[in-house]
């Protein structure tokens, strides 16, 4: 067994283990992630001097941070090197906001409006099922956690709740000051995908090179079936996920 630091972390190489080698360094330092050993933004050691320090083929290393860039756990970027990711967001598949999501993760989530503005717009009201003239607020924000964008969101609401203001949307986001009027969003169509950023998302969420963007249009109804609020979001891909529990029919 070899046992040695990569990166301010103890790895241990057990060769008579039936376990791959790239697997027990791969499992090691996603562990170090998981824990704290390893922070978001830490450089990560190349692989031909983690390769050198292990005693293991350049290839095993190299399969060990591939696995590692596949899960989230580390970025590439050309003339940068490797580092750790940033926090993921893991949002699972229910009707949940991304500020109570943010909050259960033990994140501090915080929001900065863009526009708060009353439009009419045929796309958002067909979405809501109101006539294609009908006063919508449009509310256009910054999601931050931990004060690093992940998040830029635009939502339209039906005329009844134009009274929403910008600081109930800063201090606590837009479920809450739905709930405050004692709707409760129940159920809720989505569609996710994936595209390259705008130059104004761009900006907005601080994206750089060829990154893309996660995006999900999203539906949402009260208990009576009324149409409470239409979204139409984009999220940094390296900082954020989707788990969806699936069974056999």
């Amino acid at each position: 067994m070899l046992c040695v630091s990569a990166h301010l972390v103890t790895v241990e190489i057990d060769r008579d283990s039936p376990v791959p080698l790239y697997h027990q360094l791969a499992e090691q330092l996603s562990g170090a992630i998981a824990d704290g050993r390893l922070q978001p933004g830490d450089p990560f050691e190349n692989e031909v001097a983690l390769a050198a320090r292990l005693a293991l083929s350049r290839p095993t290393v190299r399969r060990a941070i591939q696995e590692m860039v596949d899960q989230g756990l580390l970025v590439r970027r050309r003339g940068l090197g490797t580092h750790v990711a940033n926090r993921k967001v893991h949002r699972r598949a229910e009707l949940t906001s991304l500020w109570d999501d943010l909050r259960r993760e033990g994140r501090h989530p915080s929001s900065s409006v863009v526009s708060l503005e009353t439009v009419t717009d045929e796309r958002a009201a067909a979405a809501l099922d109101l006539p294609a003239d009908s006063p919508l607020l449009r509310v256009v924000r910054v999601r931050s956690a931990d004060d690093a964008p992940i998040a830029y969101l635009h939502n339209w609401l039906p005329p009844r709740f134009s009274d929403v203001t910008r600081e109930e949307l800063e201090e606590t986001g837009l479920y809450a000051a739905l709930r405050a009027r004692g709707v409760k969003p129940v159920v809720a169509r989505q569609t996710i995908g994936a595209r390259m950023p705008t130059p104004t998302e761009r900006r907005h969420l601080g994206i750089r090179g060829q990154q893309p963007v996660l995006t999900m249009s999203r539906m949402a109804f009260d208990a009576a079936g009324n149409a409470v609020e239409f979204g139409d979001h984009c999220y940094r891909a390296e900082d954020y996920s989707i788990d969806i529990m699936v069974d056999e029919r």
